[in-house]
């Protein structure tokens, strides 16, 4: 039998439930500050150390990057840290833009960074320039980061990558390039949609096209892909690679 005094007893209950779980966060917040003061040292040095204590604050809901002037950024330091970071990712990303259309690898971005910044930086890896890059929207869409399987890359520049870009970058990968002809046999789209894609990608500055000395076949490159850290180097030292990409970019497909 239904009991009117049940309906009663859980609608009180509810807000000391919630009072029991903000005084449990609040004394969570409490502990994560002199967890903070006392490895102070640690958080600024240690790039992984610092990202397990973000993870942290995400979980209560805490973010040090909100104000460099709070309690966080006087006591480590982070809002700074990161400003500082997003300025020379802003920086650097300007520079490599000619030769990569605004899509950088991520492991070529921590590199330069950690050269920019010189041997007395800060440690720092690839959680903190994704922390950095967040606090870039204020300049616009242009900076994020992208994923390409399980590679990231990071984007300056204010283009909206379609789910047609990325899969033909995610085709790209392992050549570092592509065909109109591979792109229609892999991902079986029909010419007019393939030539419309590469157009876009070479508008953009995101690929360049060169023309195969053998078989005369349009080779389409992805600078960022052909240069990264984790390709270029094998890719420019291959004897037997068919081609390289032009310095020439063109405007349109072929």
């Amino acid at each position: 039998m239904y009991c009117p005094s049940y309906k009663w007893h859980t609608s009180d209950l509810v807000p000391f439930v919630l009072l029991q779980i903000e005084n449990q966060l609040e004394v969570f917040k409490k502990n994560l500050e002199a967890f903070a003061v006392k490895y102070k040292d640690q958080l600024k040095k240690d790039p992984e150390f610092r990202q397990y204590f973000n993870e942290l604050c995400a979980k209560i809901g805490v973010d040090p990057l909100v104000s460099s002037k709070g309690f966080w950024g006087q006591l480590l330091g982070v809002g700074d840290f990161y400003y500082e970071l997003g300025v020379q990712i802003v920086e650097i990303c300007i520079q490599t833009r000619p030769m990569n259309g605004g899509l950088m690898d991520m492991d070529d971005a921590l590199v330069a960074l950690k050269k920019k910044r010189g041997a007395n930086g800060k440690a720092l890896n690839k959680d903190d320039i994704d922390r950095a890059v967040s606090q870039l929207h204020v300049l616009g869409s242009g900076f994020q980061i992208i994923k390409l399987g399980k590679r990231k890359l990071l984007q300056s520049v204010p283009y909206q990558l379609s789910n047609d870009h990325t899969a033909i970058l995610e085709l790209a990968q392992g050549a570092n390039y592509v065909t109109l002809e591979g792109i229609m046999a892999e991902l079986h789209w029909n010419e007019a949609r393939a030539k419309l894609i590469l157009s876009e990608l070479l508008e953009e500055g995101m690929a360049w096209v060169d023309i195969d000395p053998t078989s005369r076949q349009h080779l389409y490159w992805f600078p960022t892909l052909y240069f990264g850290s984790s390709s270029g180097s094998s890719v420019a030292s291959s004897s037997s690679s068919s081609s390289s990409p032009s310095t020439v970019k063109q405007s349109s497909s072929s």
